[in-house]
């Protein structure tokens, strides 16, 4: 194990800042961490209510760092992904968490209900450990200058330190553009439903002519569930030049919803006002500058076809820790962490990359070959199962 006193910064207190500082002071024993973040600490996160989709080994890793709301998070145990008719309507695929010999695929919660007790965990680290353990809230990095052996943070103060660990990310629309960008002219739009005769657990994802929708579950508000509904996040994805959502009240967004996903979804019957999103790819080429390392959606921000940005800056995190955990020399650490992110890396940024411009194609027959495509892998166990297990766990 590394004996080391690395002077260590992190750059933002979302769940992959939180989750890598928490990591870190677990297996980093004699590094000083130092978490920074533009919120006050008596700013409430509890109540931020955008939804998370996290894989099972986000799940895994929550749970190891003493972190995971079990209480809050609803699980995942089948996702189906299908296109809507008339192209190879039937086509999809059903991908089941029994099949497969696990409990859950995954599961879903609200960015509040993860962050906030990522936080507490992290605060009551530092209180035991103040003499290596920091925290810096209500302090914004304006600037990270690289030095020699080192990299200065000025959050006010100019401090130097080993190692800078950026996840401050944020979203598409108000990212500077890094080294590969680009803009897919789509527009995501997010809110929650309620749902009559749906089954919890079930995710969907129904490719439409306009771009891909998802369903994903969410815990009952009650536990009884004497309304018989169940709730579910919506990530409902349209071309700029040819919205179908903008204009409409929500009576017809709902109508339209309707129309999109398959009976065994449930009906649709009552709807939150959406926000919408810009979307776009905005990545870096190389997770490593100097001793300034990028990761999350600072690293890479993805089209949320897919659902796997925040696994992937998870995984990331999980990573960069790991490898400094068993050397002292750290410039050795953060070139094998680059060569060993890589894989995963840019397999999740090509695949949701191509799936996102394969909405924006214009060629006759497009639909036809993604619904053969839906129907080949269903009827190709093994490679479903690797599917899966990608899903599940990335490319480690």
């Amino acid at each position: 194990m590394a004996n080391t006193a690395w002077q260590i910064a992190v750059v933002g207190a979302g769940p992959v800042g939180l989750a890598l500082a928490l990591h870190a002071q677990q297996l980093l024993p004699h590094a000083q961490i130092t978490l920074f973040d533009a919120r006050p600490i008596d700013r409430d996160v509890a109540g931020d209510p955008r939804t998370l989709a996290l894989s099972l080994g986000s799940v895994q890793f929550l749970q190891r760092l003493g972190a995971w709301p079990a209480a809050a998070a609803q699980a995942i145990t089948e996702v189906h992904v299908s296109q809507q008719p008339p192209s190879l309507g039937a086509a999809q695929v059903l991908l089941r968490a029994a099949e497969l010999g696990v409990a859950q695929l995954g599961a879903v919660l609200g960015y509040g209900a993860l962050v906030a007790p990522l936080q507490q965990v992290w605060l009551a680290a530092a209180a035991a450990q103040p003499q290596r353990l920091h925290s810096r809230f209500g302090a914004p990095v304006a600037a990270l200058k690289p030095l020699p052996g080192g990299v200065e943070v000025d959050a006010g103060i100019a401090e130097r330190f080993d190692l800078a660990i950026v996840a401050e990310g944020g979203v598409f629309a108000d990212q500077a553009r890094k080294a590969v960008a680009a803009g897919y002219g789509q527009t995501a739009w997010v809110g929650t439903v309620a749902l009559q005769g749906a089954t919890a657990g079930r995710a969907f994802e129904r490719f439409t002519r306009h771009g891909p929708a998802a369903l994903l579950p969410l815990k009952p508000q009650n536990d009884s569930g004497s309304d018989g509904l169940q709730r579910a996040a919506l990530v409902w994805c349209v071309a700029d030049a040819d919205d179908p959502v903008r204009e409409l009240d929500t009576a017809q967004r709902l109508a339209v919803l309707n129309t999109i996903f398959p009976p065994s979804a449930g009906r649709l019957t009552a709807l939150s006002p959406l926000k919408s999103f810009a979307l776009g790819l905005n990545a870096e080429r190389t997770l490593v500058a100097g001793r300034t390392v990028r990761i999350g959606n600072a690293a890479q921000t993805l089209h949320p076809v897919a659902g796997q940005g925040l696994n992937l800056g998870l995984r990331d995190a999980h990573e960069l820790v790991g490898a400094l955990r068993w050397t002292d020399d750290l410039d050795a650490a953060l070139q094998r962490v680059e060569w060993a992110r890589a894989a995963d890396r840019w397999t999740t940024i090509a695949t949701t990359d191509f799936l996102a411009r394969s909405f924006t194609w214009t060629l006759p027959g497009a639909a036809a070959l993604r619904g053969m495509g839906l129907a080949a892998l269903e009827a190709l166990p093994p490679v479903k199962g690797w599917l899966a297990r990608r899903m599940m766990f990335g490319g480690r």
